[in-house]
């Protein structure tokens, strides 16, 4: 007899699907749910798809995404949806899009960056050079980063 663990329904809220296997943990650090949070979270992690072979999902009830937000999960999911969710239906559900900017989510990975130095008020920016896979230009040194969850801040 084969058991199988499901996640219950979420009432109303977000469901964000096709996360990039091993990534649901940076999506909750993009959204700025910690540890301490009081949401009532699902995370799944490494389930199988048909579409990527493995992917994550996360589940927050009683929140719905900003489109900013939505944006900011591109930088390490970029084939994520987004359902968002009323009275137990999708009502809405959208692809991520890389913003061509981005401020103050990255770190530059080059020590030497003006945005890197303590004693300089500058906030990190990015232009987005490629959306899949998500390849980044430092708006002020020029150094590429390929990898974005290493350095977000």
């Amino acid at each position: 007899m084969k058991k199988e663990l499901k996640v219950s329904p979420i009432e109303n809220g977000t469901v964000i699907d096709h996360i990039t296997a091993g990534q649901a943990l940076n999506v909750l650090k993009i959204l700025g749910i910690h540890a301490g949070t009081d949401a009532v979270l699902s995370v799944i992690m490494n389930v199988r798809s048909n579409k990527m072979g493995k992917k994550d999902i996360v589940k927050i009830e009683n929140r719905e995404l900003r489109r900013e937000e939505v944006d900011k999960i591109a930088l390490i999911a970029p084939n994520a949806t987004i359902n968002i969710i009323r009275n137990y239906e999708v009502v809405e559900k959208r692809k991520v899009f890389l913003p061509k900017v981005i401020e103050g989510i990255l770190r530059c990975a080059n020590p030497n960056c003006i945005s890197n130095a303590k004693e300089e008020p500058v906030v990190p920016k990015f232009i987005t050079v490629s959306e899949n896979p998500p390849i980044f230009r430092c708006f002020y040194c020029e150094r590429i980063v390929e990898n974005a969850a290493e350095y977000l801040i």
